[in-house]
This record gives C-alpha cells, sequence and structure tokens, in this order.
C-alpha cells in the first residue's frame, strides 16, 4: 500500500498570533509551514512546531504572494491554507481558489471581512441592522443623510477594531473627508450611529452547525476605548440572562444566513438604548483578539484556536465532538499604560489567573464561578487603572504588525 503522508498546513500571518493552532496542528501529525513577514521572522513563534518558515515583504501583492507559494507547492503538497489573522483572509481566499485548496472562498470571505457585504446580507436574512449606504452615489448618500438622523459613522469596508471610523455629525463634516479619501471613497460606508450596549459572541462551527458559542458583554463600547482611550473589558455573561439567549439566537440566525460552513467566529452586537432592539455590527472568521480566547478558555476551558486547528484538518471530512466544557465566568481587563512595564502587585485577588506582560499595557483574566464578582473586579479595577495606569493614543488609520 502507498505510504500515507501527513496532511501540511501553511499558516499565514501578517500578525504575531495562533501559536495555539500551530502546536494544534503539531500534535495532530501535520507538516507546519508558516509564510509571515520579515520583520516577525523570529518573533514569538512556537518553532519546535514548525517545519519551515518563509517570509515575505509587508503588502505584498496578491499576484506576487500565488507566485511566491505556488513556487513552493512545486516541491512538496499544501492540503490546508490558514489566515492566522482577519487581515490576511482576502489573500488567502484566493491562495485556496488559485491551488484548489478546501476551505472558505472569496465570494463568502467577503461576509466575513466587508462591512457592506455582511450587513446586506444579514439584512436579507431578517437580522436588524443600522441603517447605512455605500459611498459611491452623491445623490443616494444625500437622500440617506436627509432621512436618516445623525450622527453616522463612515467605516471603512474591510478593517477591524474601529480602525479607520469617523463619527461625523453633519453633512457638511462628511465631504472634507471623502475629498481627503479621494479614490477610496468606493471603500467605505456611512452608517446610523445607534447609541447602545455593545455585545459580542463567540462561536465553534462544524458543517454548518453551532456546536458552540458563549455571549459576552463589553464594558465601554470597544469604539469608545479605541478612540477615546480608557479601559477595556469584556466578561461572560450570566447564561440564564435573557440578554445571552436573545444574543445566541441572532447569532446563529446570522452564520447561517451568512453560510458559514466550518470555523470560529467573533460577531459583533448592540443593544439600542432608545429601544432595546438588537442590531448587529459585524461579524469575523477568526478568533476575537485583546485576550478574548483567554477569557472563553478559563471559562469554558474550550481553546478556540485548538478547535479551530481541528476543525480546518478534518475539513468536514472527519467527524469533529466539541470538548466538554465547564459552566464558569472570566473577564478581561486591559489598558494602555504609561509605564513601559506597570506595576499591577497591589492587585492580589485570587480571582486573577492571567497578568498580561506586554510593553506600555497592563491587563488581568479573571476567573470565577460568580458573574456577579466578575463584575464587581472589573468595575473595581477599572477606577483604579484610570488612576494608575491609562494612557492613550490616537487610533491609527490602517493596523500595524
Amino acid at each position: 500500500m502507498p505510504e500515507v503522508r501527513p496532511l501540511t498546513i501553511l499558516c499565514v500571518a501578517s500578525f504575531e498570533k495562533g501559536q495555539e493552532f500551530i502546536r494544534t496542528c503539531k500534535a495532530i501529525g501535520c507538516r507546519v509551514l508558516l509564510l509571515t513577514v520579515e520583520k516577525l521572522r523570529h518573533a514569538n513563534w512556537p518553532f519546535e512546531c514548525i517545519d519551515e518558515v518563509f517570509t515575505m515583504p509587508e503588502e505584498l501583492p496578491l499576484q506576487g504572494l500565488i507566485y511566491a507559494v505556488s513556487y513552493t507547492a512545486r516541491s512538496q503538497a499544501i492540503d490546508r491554507i490558514v489566515a492566522l489573522d482577519e487581515f490576511d483572509m482576502e489573500n488567502v481566499s484566493a491562495l485556496r481558489e488559485h491551488l484548489r485548496i478546501p476551505g472558505m472562498g472569496l465570494s463568502t470571505v467577503r461576509y466575513f471581512r466587508d462591512k457592506l457585504a455582511m450587513r446586506a446580507q444579514a439584512g436579507e436574512a431578517g437580522i436588524l441592522v443600522p441603517e447605512f449606504v455605500h459611498v459611491l452615489n452623491y445623490g443616494t448618500l444625500r437622500e440617506f443623510m436627509s432621512r436618516v438622523p445623525g450622527p453616522w459613522l463612515l467605516k471603512p469596508r474591510s478593517q477591524a477594531s474601529g480602525i479607520g471610523m469617523k463619527k461625523i455629525h453633519s453633512p457638511e463634516e462628511l465631504w472634507p473627508w471623502l475629498d481627503r479619501l479621494g479614490d477610496q471613497q468606493s471603500f467605505y460606508l456611512l452608517e446610523q450611529f445607534v447609541p447602545g450596549t455593545v455585545y459580542h459572541v463567540d462561536s465553534v462551527v462544524s458543517e454548518r452547525a453551532v456546536v458552540f458559542a458563549e455571549a459576552h458583554a463589553y464594558g465601554a463600547p470597544p469604539l469608545d476605548t479605541a478612540h477615546s482611550g480608557g479601559v477595556f473589558t469584556t466578561r461572560t455573561l450570566p447564561r440564564d440572562a435573557e440578554e445571552a439567549g436573545a444574543l445566541l439566537e441572532i447569532n446563529h440566525n446570522l452564520l447561517e444566513g451568512l453560510g458559514f460552513v466550518r470555523g470560529v467566529t467573533h460577531a459583533e452586537f448592540l443593544k439600542s438604548h432608545a429601544g432595546g432592539k438588537f442590531y448587529f455590527i459585524e461579524v469575523a472568521a477568526r478568533v476575537g483578539g485583546a485576550y478574548i480566547s483567554d477569557v472563553i478558555e478559563a471559562a469554558t476551558g474550550i481553546n478556540l484556536w485548538r478547535e479551530w486547528a481541528r476543525l480546518e484538518i478534518g475539513a468536514g471530512k472527519q467527524p469533529y465532538a466539541l470538548p466538554a466544557a465547564r459552566r464558569d465566568y472570566a473577564g478581561v481587563i486591559l489598558s494602555l499604560a504609561r509605564q513601559e512595564h506597570p506595576d499591577t502587585s497591589a492587585f492580589t485577588d485570587p480571582e486573577i489567573i492571567y497578568r498580561v506582560a506586554k510593553y506600555h499595557h497592563a491587563g488581568f483574566v479573571l476567573k470565577s464561578q460568580s458573574p456577579e464578582r466578575i463584575q464587581q473586579l472589573l468595575d473595581s479595577y477599572g477606577r483604579r487603572f484610570h488612576d494608575d495606569f491609562v494612557a492613550t493614543q490616537p487610533v491609527p488609520d490602517k493596523p500595524t504588525s
């Protein structure tokens, strides 16, 4: 009988993340290739789990990327290609289609990268979204602004974490921004700003079935903390809360409507202060950032990177079973710090299970059997962080690795 070779999985990463994904692939028996940007060649990757490392220039054109990966494929078969970060998803989808490799293609990936596409498709699926308009036809823009009360958000269609967003208060304020954007205008949308509480639901999906989902509540909306500074927090919602049930149902309907087949997702929703309705904000086919995956693992024992790796390798051809999940609660608090290495030794509560050790950052992951205790600690720590650590810096117009 012919020898069965191990699967080869190519991980593409313009940002340093996904180490547990790589470890899991290797533990399952895969050959692991890493393609990353040149400045991350010696980053904190699990090199003991990586068979070969390749580097590419930042912002390498897609054609160049296709040439490079196709050249590598001359000497070794590539069975899977995965984008470890959201900003590589479109290029990786194009690579899959070019090399005819299983996984999400360009048409579907737009629903998880392009805010215009995901809103239109979610609306068709009956999901409530804030009113929006493509920044394309000026007559349509004027009609939108005359009909939908301001303020509005000018959003890039393919960014994340509030990068590139602008709050617009009047039509007169919009036109100079569009002049500044020039030919990039059509890569934006204008959306009604709906004040409210922001939530996220993080899911594991196997063959279109949501097999795991956890609902969480942010403290201050991420857009506010990104643009105005302050303390970022999120926490597991009480699982018997009415909000949690509503969010899980909307999330299920959303992923079904977008045609998501397998992998992990991070979806954000908003509950309007005015009417109490839930609105869909955005969704990505990735693991949530800002230590959200650590929060989920602390509360449930489910590591999203690990489960994503298992799903990618199986590609629907191998049965998938989610590990048993705990029902504890967790949260994270995080802020930019004035100090290079902030001293957090005065915080001694036993619920702290992880201390963020990152340059000019302060933060903890918390775990408890009580959601009320998590909320109490986040409220208390938030006030102390403002006094002891918080620093601010402008939000970049583009992401930096």
